[in-house]
């Protein structure tokens, strides 16, 4: 009995040794192929030993590791399907990268500053190739015109860093993170918090460089309208790979207002949220109010021996106003009394600085500080959306206030809408939550424990309360935010039903503008090589496949 346990056991290591050489020689052999292939795109052989990575080098690990920003995807399975990093230094490499991508057949990843909260620029359930763009990060600024060519793989922070360098009193309307990358932040819509001045980054887009399919460099004009128009906010990722954007600056005035005021439940919080409902997207264009609502442990004050202390609800209310803090105080008391803002709340500096606080960075900290690619402590994630059409009544909102308390951990993230939102048509661009909106909701939880049980219930708490919240938000579609990436909503497998399960998802982030980037998708790339888990599909289901080659296997 000993020995015949002896020679499964054997037999079994003997399989798994096997196992290994296989997956270390298709590995290898991807490689071999895949830089064979760039050698004849013109790409030399000392440039490829600097931007071509196996899982054998040394830096593999830590380049795919840097701009993870997800715990959850860290050591995920489905980051080991990916057999090359690649990281190119000039744009023409990126147009050999995709044509030995298709050549190889594998499937191509493409990241530009790794904040997808589902992490779909670096994992896959087959084996995949990774293009990291972060070394493609110059950034232009034309003063005289008010303009900017911004490479895809710069980060917010280093734009607004950039653009303050030239001068102080432009700006551009996008994200309050600045490790965000501009290729998938700008391509998705690209939201912040001067959106009620200036509407999106999308719709102050100019231009754009993109690789297509066939490698060919294509700017607004040889792309087309149409493709254009696709990838301000339809997600750049299902056409193509965005080099870079021409944005349109914005004017900032020289000195712009923050504050951050708390309220609970015994200061009504409720009753200011009410108002807050009906006046943040109907105030003065210039005055952004987000509220952050979270369940919160409140201290016993008195220290009463043996009280415990209770949870209640801590609404958080923070704004940016481009203009001083005596206009401010004036325009919030006489439109937005219930909040009780006072003088001492409201904080006067140049619009760089503004940013800074927002990104929640030391109040101390100088604008270098958004050169910072590192970004915020690696924690675990899940994010989902909303999108409200009518205020919500004062009992619902208790009891919503209530479900929180009882779920424990979910935050909510409500950004008003309004001013030049409402005056663009909705598909003026493929993001199509414009007039009629009052805000976006964003469901946000996030969690330091590890392992699959405390995932399983953090998890478990956002749907349920994004469940709970139905009544209360649009409907038919049901619609989501694309750069608040979530798989719960709906996922594609690329197989014959493509079409009908991008639709799921589709309809949701798009609305009717979905149908136009399926016809601009199946124009641009027929044969759905640029494909993720939610990109968009074709019109018929076509996967790419280099002549006759079958998939080099590796698991």
């Amino acid at each position: 009995m000993v020995t015949m346990a002896c020679s499964y056991l054997i037999l079994f290591l003997h399989f798994l040794f096997l196992l290994n050489f296989i997956f270390l020689s298709d590995a290898t052999s991807i490689y071999d192929s895949f830089v064979n292939c760039l050698t004849t795109k013109s790409i030399t052989q000392s440039e490829i030993s600097k931007i071509v990575y196996s899982p054998n080098n040394l830096s593999f690990n830590s380049i795919l590791q840097a701009y993870i920003r997800n715990r959850r995807f860290f050591n995920s399975s489905k980051t080991s399907k990916l057999a090359i990093i690649v990281t190119p230094t000039e744009e023409s490499h990126v147009a050999g990268i995709v044509l030995c991508t298709k050549e190889i057949n594998l499937q191509l990843k493409i990241r530009s500053g790794g904040h997808d909260f589902e992490g779909i620029s670096y994992i896959s359930d087959v084996p995949f190739i990774m293009l990291d763009m972060f070394n493609l990060r110059s950034i232009s600024i034309d003063v005289n015109d008010e303009t900017a060519w911004v490479q895809a793989g710069a980060t917010l922070g280093e734009l607004y860093y950039n653009i303050w360098m030239k001068s102080e009193v432009l700006g551009f309307p996008a994200g309050v993170c600045p490790t965000v990358g501009i290729g998938g932040h700008v391509s998705g819509g690209g939201y912040g918090n001067m959106l009620r001045k200036f509407g999106l980054s999308v719709d102050n887009v100019l231009d754009a460089r993109l690789v297509d399919v066939n490698g060919r460099i294509l700017d607004r004009k040889s792309m087309g309208e149409d493709v254009f128009w696709a990838i301000k906010g339809g997600g750049g990722a299902s056409f193509g790979v965005i080099l870079a954007f021409k944005i349109q600056l914005v004017q900032v005035p020289q000195t712009v207002t923050y504050f951050k005021v708390e309220r609970f439940l015994d200061q009504n919080a409720t009753d200011i949220v009410v108002q807050w409902q009906n006046v943040a997207s109907k105030i003065d264009n210039n005055l952004f109010i987000r509220l952050l609502i979270q369940p919160v442990t409140a201290k016993n004050k008195e220290k009463v021996e043996g009280a415990e202390d209770t949870k209640t609800i801590r609404a958080t209310f923070i704004a940016l106003f481009l203009g001083d803090s005596s206009t401010l105080m004036s325009l919030v008391n006489k439109e937005f009394p219930a909040l009780g803002l006072t003088k001492k709340d409201c904080f006067q500096m140049r619009w760089i600085d503004s940013i800074l606080l927002w990104a929640n960075l030391d109040n101390t900290a100088r604008p270098e500080a958004l050169l910072n690619r590192t970004g915020d402590s690696l924690v675990f994630l899940k994010r989902k959306s909303d999108y409200v059409l009518e205020p919500i009544p004062k009992d619902k909102l208790e009891s919503i206030f209530h479900k929180m308390i009882s779920l424990g951990k979910v935050g909510l993230v409500f950004n008003p809408y309004g001013g030049r939102m409402n005056e663009i048509p909705e598909d003026e661009t493929p993001f199509p939550h414009r007039a009629g909106i009052i805000f976006k909701i964003q469901y946000s939880v996030t969690w330091n424990e590890l392992g699959l049980v405390a995932e399983k219930d953090y998890l478990s708490q956002i749907r349920d309360l994004y469940s709970y919240m139905t009544p209360f938000v649009s409907k038919n579609p049901r619609q989501a935010y694309l750069n608040y990436r979530d798989l719960d909503i709906g996922t594609n497998d690329q197989g014959p039903n493509s079409l009908e399960q991008g639709r799921v998802y589709g309809t949701k982030y798009f609305k009717s503008n979905f149908d136009r980037l399926v016809k601009v998708k199946s124009m641009i790339d027929p044969q759905n090589f640029f494909r993720n888990e939610q990109s968009i599909p074709t019109q018929t289901h076509s996967i790419h496949v280099q002549g006759t080659r079958k998939h080099m296997k590796m698991f």
